[in-house]
């Protein structure tokens, strides 16, 4: 889901309190409280030398001994109003970020009305190879690219 599907969602419900449902079936805490709503792009290259950019908004959540807290939908609302440029578009998938024993981030992958709240459901993240032309076993891309990291011709390796 992106910022501006995310946003809509928070306009049509501004007093609903907000839920972020885990992808296990469990939720983050209903007294979370969102502490950043930030920018984040990642550049990077491929295990076959492929420059590639991410980006992303990312919620931040953190959990406090304030059990009573309570965040509606109209505060989030209100503190995407204020991100202004920190957001360069509003086109960019939102990620919630949330730690229980690890920080993890799940992207938002859906949204309903359950039991008066507005709940997010968070998606899972995984790893993959980008170059799986080049990594899967017995195939080996160019001599030059892959010997630099220490891969044989014909090896499979990334």
């Amino acid at each position: 889901m992106n910022i501006t599907e995310f946003i809509s969602h928070l306009k049509a419900h501004p007093e609903k309190p907000l839920l972020f449902l885990l992808p296990d079936g469990g939720s983050i805490q209903a007294h979370f409280h969102i502490t950043e709503v930030g920018h984040v792009k990642k550049n990077f290259i491929d295990c076959g030398g492929t420059r590639r950019s991410t980006e992303s908004c990312l919620l931040q959540t953190w959990v406090a001994d304030d059990v009573e807290h309570r965040l509606i939908a109209g505060k989030l609302d209100m503190i995407f109003g204020r991100a202004g440029d920190v957001l360069p578009n509003h086109e960019l998938p939102v990620e919630v970020e949330y730690e229980d024993f690890s920080v993890s981030q799940f992207p938002v992958t859906g949204v309903q009305v359950v039991e008066g709240s507005l709940a997010f459901q968070l998606g899972l993240k995984h790893t993959d190879c980008l170059a799986k032309e080049l990594c899967l076993p017995g195939v080996c891309g160019p001599a030059p690219t892959l010997n630099l990291l220490g891969c044989a011709p014909g090896s499979g390796c990334c």
